[in-house]
């Protein structure tokens, strides 16, 4: 009898001793694995998923781009390379004569040079009804030469006429002559 329990005590410990080695080195291992893999699968679903979105906000991005590029034209083309900025103010001054402005004064500053670009300041003041002041500002965007307004102040007139007073702090660009 006593050889009989000893039996199936040491059935029972090898028994137990296969299942510790089992689950030691093959369940937990493979359990281990298949997570990871799992943990890579969700990752690659997601990452699938972000391309998909992304690949159909392609077609809009073209769009803003091909946009953007027609807004802005040929950008290099609108600085010229030698300083034309009397003809320049000439057709300013002409802008401001077509559409009937009044006490007009278009007053240059000081070059600013730069390595690729330089700038002169210009001062801007005429007087007029409103409408002809924001069609001066229209026909201005539309030049073929590039022209930054930085500041803009509009005055009603004292009398309340309907006229408005106009000073503009703008910037004319031309390229710098390299050598």
């Amino acid at each position: 009898m006593f050889f009989r329990e000893r039996q199936q005590l040491t059935i029972c410990v090898v028994a137990g001793v296969v299942v510790c080695v089992f689950m030691l080195f093959w369940y937990l291992p493979s359990h281990k694995k298949m997570k990871a893999i799992r943990q890579a699968k969700t990752a690659q679903s997601l990452a699938i998923a972000k391309g998909a979105a992304d690949s159909r906000q392609l077609p809009l991005m073209k769009e803003q781009l091909l946009e953007m590029q027609a807004k802005l034209g040929n950008y290099e083309a609108s600085i010229p390379e030698q300083n034309t900025f009397g003809g320049f103010l000439g057709r300013i001054a002409d802008l401001m004569n077509e559409n009937n402005l009044q006490e007009q004064e278009i007053t240059p500053g000081e070059e600013v040079k730069a390595d690729q670009f330089n700038c002169i300041p210009v001062s801007m003041h005429c007087k007029g009804k409103l409408v002809q002041i924001f069609k001066l500002y229209r026909q201005l965007q539309t030049l073929d030469r590039l022209i930054r307004i930085e500041q803009v102040k509009l005055f009603n007139d004292t009398g309340y006429n309907g006229q408005v007073s106009m000073e503009t702090k703008a910037v004319i660009y031309y390229r710098a002559k390299v050598g």
